[in-house]
């Protein structure tokens, strides 16, 4: 009985659970006691931890030593200005010059009347083609008639006196020889026959005179060519010399004259004798050679150009006077050890002392770099001398810029610009 109740105890306490919370806490156990360190170990722990500690502060000062000239460089940097650069773009060798010229006769001449009258009738007209010495127009000259037939009749006159003054002057001769008349009186009488001559003389020269003017009644062409202008009709009054009207304009066409005006800049690459090609724009593919046949051999102060004549050879009559067109150039071999290169606008500089433009050299340094501008493309201009193409150019430089100034080259892109 006891047995059973002893074995029932359990479940009764499994059963209650308010008995459980006086149940007995587990004991701790202790760890095991353990021998002190021995000296050495101790030594050698305190020298490992010393070494640990040691390397951590050194690294630590490294990595602010390389903090700082990190910051350094990085300030240097910042405070040299970043530019980017270019290099110009050498223009092609065989480089032909192109300007604007006006076609002119190679002779032409205004017609005018030597002789005041009526235009009696024309015999060409515009566009006729004439010879040297070819009746052009006729003129009527009723008072120059006149005057002409008066001077002859005063010229016989004369004349007539004349072989008077001749006989007495020889009869008052002999009677001198004689002592028939004093010297005075024979001197006389030579006298007259001397005055007489003399007035033959002026009457003969006004007699030519009106000749001449009778001659040009008749107007001929002074040269070969083609009539470019008849200003008079038949009955027209015409009055002699430039003040009158003009009667014609003959042109001689077979070659044509073609001013040009060079800039300074080529003026050294045009003389006599470069070769030229002419074209126009009504004749579209069509050449027309010719070459420099004189030069002003100065330049113009107000223009800066050299003017030019290039004669070009008309035998067809395909080039009109007056025309315009382009000539060509050919200055390949003007200045071969100086190629001119094209640069962007934006690169120049304009100081007090003339255009500039800011040029890197090797060692990243700022060179101003005087130059000479040759033609405006709009976008680019054209550097005659003072630059090549293996140099670089800043764009878009600031007005700082020193010349010497360190620089950062930020990009550079050769064979970028473009005309």
């Amino acid at each position: 009985m006891r047995e059973s109740m002893k074995m029932t105890e359990p479940e009764t306490s499994t059963v209650q659970p308010h008995q459980e919370r006086h149940r007995r806490p587990p004991e701790i156990e202790h760890c095991p006691d353990l021998p002190p360190a021995s000296t050495r170990q101790a030594k050698l722990i305190v020298v490992v931890v010393l070494s640990v500690l040691l390397f951590a502060g050194a690294i630590a000062m490294v990595d602010r030593v390389l903090e700082r000239q990190a910051l350094a460089k990085e300030t240097e940097k910042n405070s040299v200005p970043s530019v980017v650069a270019v290099h110009p773009v050498a223009e092609p060798p065989e480089e032909q010059l192109l300007l604007p010229g006006t076609l002119q006769a190679y002779e032409e001449s205004p017609i005018y009347a030597r002789t005041s009258g009526y235009v009696r009738r024309w015999f060409k007209d515009i566009g006729s083609r004439v010879k040297q010495g070819e009746l052009l127009a006729q003129i009527d000259t009723p008072e120059l008639d006149q005057e002409l037939s008066q001077a002859r009749a005063a010229r016989q006159q004369v004349q007539a006196q004349l072989q008077l003054a001749q006989i007495s002057s020889q009869r008052w001769e002999n009677l001198r020889k004689s002592d028939s008349v004093s010297q005075q009186e024979a001197d006389q009488q030579t006298s007259g026959y001397q005055q007489s001559q003399a007035n033959l003389a002026a009457a003969d020269a006004n007699v030519r005179r009106l000749e001449q003017l009778e001659s040009f009644k008749n107007v001929y062409a002074p040269f070969s060519g083609v009539v470019t202008r008849r200003n008079v009709d038949p009955g027209v009054l015409i009055n002699a010399g430039a003040g009158g009207r003009e009667m014609f304009d003959v042109a001689k066409v077979d070659t044509l004259r073609v001013y040009v005006d060079v800039p300074q800049t080529y003026s050294l690459a045009v003389k006599t004798g470069t070769k030229a090609t002419i074209t126009l724009q009504e004749i579209p593919g069509e050449k027309f050679a010719g070459q420099v046949t004189r030069t002003a051999n100065a330049i113009d102060p107000v223009t800066r150009t050299l003017r030019t004549e290039v004669d070009v050879p008309n035998a067809q009559g395909q080039l009109l006077p007056g025309s315009f067109g382009q000539v060509h150039f050919d200055v390949a071999s003007y200045t071969p050890e100086a190629r001119k290169v094209t640069v962007p606008v934006n690169a120049m500089l304009f100081r007090a002392e003339g255009p500039r433009v800011a040029v890197v050299g090797n060692d990243n340094k700022v060179q101003l770099r005087p130059i000479t501008i040759g033609r405006d493309y709009g976008s680019a201009l054209e550097v005659v001398s003072g630059l090549s193409a293996e140099d670089r150019v800043i764009i878009n430089p600031s007005d700082s810029l020193e010349d010497g100034q360190q620089v950062n080259v930020a990009a550079s892109n050769p064979g970028e610009l473009k005309k």
